[in-house]
């Protein structure tokens, strides 16, 4: 039976029956209209506008209602922008000069404005723009301009299939209880829609590319979010392997929330620090529902991402009192802004680079535009008062660049002291080992930084050359790889001469082919997504450090990555089955 591969963003594993939904874009004719009713036509935006906002606020508090506030403010970025006078200057503006209808001026404004976040580089702006699509079709609703399918009519369970899915059809949808999982065409797994369907437990799978022209409503699909697969029309012996597998993992989800406020020890009593990554702070509820003991890498890039313009001081600060509030006194960690590479924010005087992941990117870009840097290490200490907020700055490769910004933190408490803000004098000073150049002066960077963390993402690409988003060289991208290995071990035993700690918060982190190996290396925190936290604490609570420190002797040994996964899974196997 025909069966696709793309991205899977919420596990689990339903059959049912496709709904297709339609993939034509909103299409609005042009209309023009007479000088005198110009006016008549703005009142017409002005009233969208204020409509479109009202109905956000209240999908938002009933959707509070059913996810927690938390979730819920997905859709204050929805809000916040229909609060915006300058949109509604600009299709006014439309409306007086060119003479265009409400609906038409709406249209061409909205579409300019999304085509500015498709054509960016970054996929995390790129997803924007799909926020950016489900606000005009709110408005050209209000203006007449769009007629509204009825997903409330749904009388029968079904699974969505769709070129893409915004997150007020998702919640719609889901409101309906009619909703089973959904695939579409595009997105990823920093989309709204993505972080929605997670946090309601809806299966999905994403990035599918041309789902919609193999599947007609009424066929039988299955979509296993877990390995991003969905299958068309499945024979009796696929029907019963999958059904088979749901109910297996509702019952491994069974077994693993009891683990949710059980230490990650080893069978010989050696403790774990299990953390979260999170990349918006509406994410720590779910870190915590996963038994995370805090947030070890919390990007703040969503801050300068989501719109067009630069978050102020009092937004960030915001943001951050709000996530240290959420954790009542567990740690978080704050990674300052990782821009550059393939997150470039509009406004930010970037110019084209021929290799931008080795060109002006994260702390580099900090410290060349240290207004944006200030400003951002000025809201972090002013929130430091209200949790245990540690500040950590990324891609350091030279002990002069954590020695700069040190300073700039200092001359940062200082004018805070002066100004007479409350802050956190001794706030923890950390650093991302993520170039081989940091992980072989790790022991010169430990001695001048509270804690080290691995972030293992970068730190596989560049030490093995390889852009893992190149699919023609990403097949050689392997955390397993031997050079990699002896880097990361070189980093734990360098930091750990120091009084610097040393935690790890890459994807590997949260691999549980990797975590016997870890702890075996000698780490003793690792931070991951919240939905490996349970799978990866009921491996260490299965094994002793005895068997880790023998895993890790014999990897060591190894001289390709073939040797290293065949290894890790055999002997990760012995204790988890369902790997």
């Amino acid at each position: 039976m025909p069966l696709k591969r793309g991205v899977g963003v919420s596990s689990g594993v339903v059959i049912g029956t496709a709904l297709v939904l339609e993939t034509e874009d909103v299409r609005v004719p042009r209309r023009f209209v007479p000088s005198d009713q110009t006016a008549h036509e703005i009142q017409l935006v002005e009233k969208a506008f204020a409509a479109a906002q009202a109905e956000v606020g209240g999908e938002r508090e009933r959707f509070a209602e059913r996810a927690g506030n938390d979730l819920a403010d997905i859709f204050g970025f929805h809000e916040r922008w229909l609060g915006d006078e300058k949109p509604r200057k600009e299709i006014a503006d439309l409306i007086r000069d060119k003479e265009y209808s409400a609906a038409y001026a709406i249209s061409v404004f909205m579409r300019r404005y999304r085509r500015r976040f498709q054509e960016m580089a970054s996929p995390f702006l790129q997803e924007r723009a799909r926020d950016i699509q489900d606000i005009e079709r709110r408005l050209l609703r209000h203006v007449g301009g769009e007629t509204r399918m009825e997903l409330a009519a749904l009388d029968e369970s079904v699974i969505i299939i769709a070129h893409d899915l915004t997150p007020s059809q998702l919640v719609e949808l889901e409101q309906t209880k009619r909703l089973l999982g959904f695939a579409t065409d595009v997105g990823g797994t920093t989309s709204h829609t993505a972080i929605i369907a997670a946090g309601l437990s809806i299966p999905a799978v994403v990035g599918l590319e041309d789902i919609t022209t193999h599947i007609s409503s009424g066929d039988t699909v299955v979509i296993d979010g877990l390995h991003g697969v969905v299958v068309i029309n499945p024979d009796e012996q696929q029907r019963a392997t999958y059904t088979a597998e749901a109910e297996h993992l509702q019952e491994v989800r069974a077994t693993l929330a009891e683990l949710r406020d059980l230490d990650a020890e080893t069978r010989d009593g050696v403790k774990i620090e299990l953390l979260g990554n999170i990349e918006f702070p509406l994410e720590i509820t779910d870190c915590l529902e996963k038994g995370a003991r805090g947030i070890g890498l919390f990007r703040t890039e969503f801050l300068f991402l989501q719109t067009d313009r630069l978050p102020s001081e009092e937004e960030q600060f915001e943001a951050y009192r709000d996530a240290a509030q959420q954790l009542d006194g567990l740690p978080l960690v704050i990674r300052t802004m990782d821009l550059g590479g393939d997150k470039c924010h509009p406004t930010g005087g970037w110019e084209m680079e021929k290799n931008p992941f080795l060109g002006l990117r994260s702390i580099r870009y900090s410290l060349q535009n240290l207004p944006m840097f200030r400003s951002q290490l000025r809201a972090i200490l002013r929130a430091s008062v209200f949790g245990d907020i540690r500040v950590m700055f990324p891609l350091v490769s030279r002990i002069m660049e954590l020695r700069q910004a040190k300073f700039v933190l200092s001359t940062v408490t200082e004018e805070l002291e002066e100004e007479g803000y409350e802050f956190r004098e001794d706030i923890p000073v950390g650093v991302m080992i993520e170039t081989p150049a940091a992980a072989i002066c790790a022991r010169e960077i430990a001695r001048e930084a509270d804690f080290l963390s691995i972030g293992t993402n970068d730190l596989i690409q560049y030490t093995l050359a390889v852009d893992r988003t190149n699919e023609r060289v990403g097949q050689l991208y392997s955390p397993a790889d031997p050079s990699v290995l002896r880097l990361i071990r070189q980093v734990v035993r360098l930091g750990g001469r120091s009084e610097a700690k040393v935690s790890l918060c890459g994807e590997m982190a949260g691999d549980a082919l990797f975590v016997i190996l870890l702890l075996g290396m000698g780490l003793r925190t690792l931070s991951m997504a919240a939905g490996n936290i349970p799978r990866t604490k009921k491996i260490i609570r299965s094994i002793s450090m005895a068997d880790a420190q023998r895993v890790c002797r014999r990897v060591m040994s190894f001289e390709t990555e073939r040797e290293v996964l065949n290894y890790l899974r055999d002997e990760t196997r012995k204790v988890w089955e369902d790997l």
